[in-house]
């Protein structure tokens, strides 16, 4: 049973979803998660070509599945500056991927 307590408290947290994380970085980006005072409430493994198909631990062949987080936090604060050095990260990949092409 819930008591009020626990619903409020509930309240008290800001969340951000995050879809289609690469999966190259999901380990790097947990440790900023947790670094920053943040937590992983659902990790799941999402079928890029059937929406039904979705597992809540990675899948023995994760070829074809997008990996989405929902991240939540006491303070919102954090949970921007998760998302900022995530782009950041993905911006310096692609960069350094061009470069790399050319």
């Amino acid at each position: 049973m819930f008591t009020d307590n626990n619903f409020n408290d509930c309240n008290k947290y800001s969340r951000m979803e995050m879809k289609n994380v690469n999966k190259d970085i999901v380990d790097w980006l947990e440790n900023v998660i947790e670094e920053n005072n943040c937590r992983v409430e659902h990790k799941e493994w999402k079928s890029k070509y059937n929406s039904y198909v979705v597992y809540d631990y990675e899948p023995f062949c994760a070829d074809g599945f997008e990996i989405n987080l929902v991240v939540t936090s006491y303070d919102e604060a954090y949970l921007s500056f998760i998302k900022y050095l995530y782009e950041e990260k993905i911006n310096t990949i692609d960069y350094l991927n061009a470069c790399i092409s050319q």
